[in-house]
């Protein structure tokens, strides 16, 4: 047996913090925090009140500062370009993600419309087809009028990507996994090509977290989050995040949230302060319970036809998840069996504990019909060419425990199937 007492990743809480800080710095060649696992990194990245010592960071709810005279001040002049609690955020964020700088917006879609801004008429953005249907109409109705077209492809094969290049490319444009059919794409692979041909890549991290994957290592240039999900985690807060990997990205995003002022405010900044406190545990969960409610989808082939998670050897880019993930996460998929296809509505009125709503990531468990809701925007014909059928169903799986769960959703098959008898 070692004689070194620091031979454990986690110290022993009879040994001094000196002792480690000693260790560490001998040992990594740096901060003795370079030693400490992420769950205890994240926790120690969390804001402290320099000022006060307050251990939970203040609300400045103000808009604008004192100055002591003309160019003379603190630091910070009015809120909607800088404001201390946003700014103590943006530097959590940038630390989850390993990133160059990180900016808080007002929601996820503000953040991606921060992002699209970066290009011009006549750039071409290859981007993957099964994307959120705010991402898409927002592309599809807003900014193909200033002449920024994109093509829409499965990017979880490269052949569509490099099928789509030409001189015009200037981005591909990920969500990994994807909303909803939580497909795969290999961002490392496209990396390569995206480098290749002197294009941004962009990752859309919501669904996976950076608990989970971290984009910006892998070899993207941009990962945005609608943090209003995982993030924040309580279904309180509305918010988007962009993290970049540059100065210069890191400039021209901060000069448009300074020109279009799509900001996030103090209170919500220090609400998703508060959430990210507890992220790596809630997405243990998350994590957990999704997996067995996938296997309990798979196994109840009465009911359901596919079952679209990540973390099931049947996916088709599981092994890609194993690769680039840490964690499979909390979002499912499923299509019921066509000939329950009909009574879907029945299935979303019955279930006690999966509350029908949009959004997801948070403590409560959520169920969403995709056609009707998320991907309303979305054409029918491109929807049904993704995975987004009429009988497809998305849960956000939440904290609750996975048994209870499983039950709510036996019931619900239950009654489906006891509506279905009845009728016929």
């Amino acid at each position: 047996m070692s004689n070194n007492k620091f031979s454990s990743n986690y110290y022993q809480l009879n040994n001094s913090v000196e002792e480690f800080k000693s260790f560490g710095e001998a040992n990594a060649g740096s901060s003795y925090k370079n030693f400490i696992s992420e769950e205890t990194q994240i926790i120690d990245s969390l804001p402290l009140d320099k000022a006060t010592g307050a251990v939970s960071y203040p609300i400045y709810q103000t808009s604008t500062f004192v100055q002591e005279s003309l160019e003379v001040n603190s630091g910070y002049k009015y809120s909607r370009s800088s404001n201390p609690t946003r700014n103590a955020l943006e530097e959590l964020l940038n630390k989850l993600e390993s990133g160059y700088r990180a900016f808080a917006f007002a929601s996820g879609l503000a953040a991606i419309d921060a992002v699209a801004k970066l290009f011009k008429s006549g750039d071409e953005i290859i981007a993957v087809n099964d994307i959120y249907g705010g991402t898409y109409r927002l592309f599809d109705k807003v900014y193909a009028k200033f002449g920024i077209k994109v093509h829409f492809v499965d990017t979880s094969d490269l052949k569509n990507i490099e099928d789509n290049i030409n001189e015009n490319t200037k981005a591909i444009w990920l969500e990994s996994p994807t909303n909803p059919t939580l497909k795969i794409s290999d961002i490392s692979a496209i990396s390569e090509i995206s480098k290749r041909i002197n294009a941004l890549l962009i990752v859309d991290n919501t669904f996976a977290t950076p608990v989970s994957q971290k984009p910006l290592l892998l070899g993207a240039d941009i990962i945005i989050h609608s943090v209003t999900k995982y993030l924040a985690g309580h279904c309180d807060v509305t918010a988007g995040a962009v993290i970049v990997n540059s100065k210069e990205l890191g400039e021209e995003i901060a000069y448009i949230q300074n020109a279009t002022g799509g900001i996030l405010a103090p209170f919500e900044s220090w609400l998703t302060i508060r959430g990210i406190e507890t992220l790596h545990l809630r997405f243990e969960r998350h994590n957990l319970n999704a997996q067995k409610i996938a296997e309990f989808l798979e196994a109840n082939n009465k009911f359901v036809d596919k079952v679209y998670y990540p973390g099931l050897e049947s996916h088709p880019n599981h092994e890609i998840a194993k690769k680039q993930q840490k964690y499979f996460g909390g979002m499912v998929s499923f299509t019921i069996a066509k000939e329950y296809s009909n009574y879907i509505n029945e299935f979303l009125q019955n279930t006690n504990l999966f509350y029908l709503a949009e959004s997801l990531g948070g403590v409560k468990s959520l169920i969403c019909y995709p056609k009707e809701m998320t991907h309303k925007s979305t054409p029918k014909e491109l929807r049904e060419a993704v995975g987004v059928t009429d009988n497809l169903i998305r849960l956000s799986v939440g904290l609750e425990h996975y048994e209870d769960l499983i039950k709510d959703l036996e019931n619900a098959f239950t009654i489906l199937n006891t509506v279905v008898v009845k009728r016929e």
